[in-house]
């Protein structure tokens, strides 16, 4: 038979305490530029992805993506994505190597 009155081991928290969160791993890291001033916030991928398809030399897959951190096809969803939005996206081929311009930004 079990006995009823052995009490369980306290369950672990998942995060430390805020009174004891300066020692262990779980230390809060120093902010970096992005996080230090209040309200800022970085610029997302899809903003980048833009940003690049602004240029007027435009950006190719493997600029996108080495950009962005995606994979490839990911970064091409990205485009799709972005097509759905409203922006109107060229493709042009030189030297072996497509080229993906926003040649009309989404009417707000």
């Amino acid at each position: 038979m079990t006995d009823q009155n052995i009490s369980k081991p306290a369950r672990r928290m998942a995060r430390m305490p805020a009174e004891n969160a300066d020692s262990g791993p779980d230390q809060v890291l120093p902010q970096t530029e992005a996080t230090a001033a209040p309200g800022a916030r970085p610029e997302s991928k899809i903003a980048l992805v833009t940003r690049l398809l602004e240029r007027n030399e435009g950006a190719s897959l493997d600029e996108l993506v080495t950009a962005t951190g995606w994979l490839p096809h990911t970064t091409r969803a990205a485009l799709t994505g972005l097509k759905k939005k409203g922006h109107v996206i060229t493709k042009s081929k030189a030297v072996d190597v497509t080229r993906y311009t926003i040649t009309k930004a989404a009417a707000a």
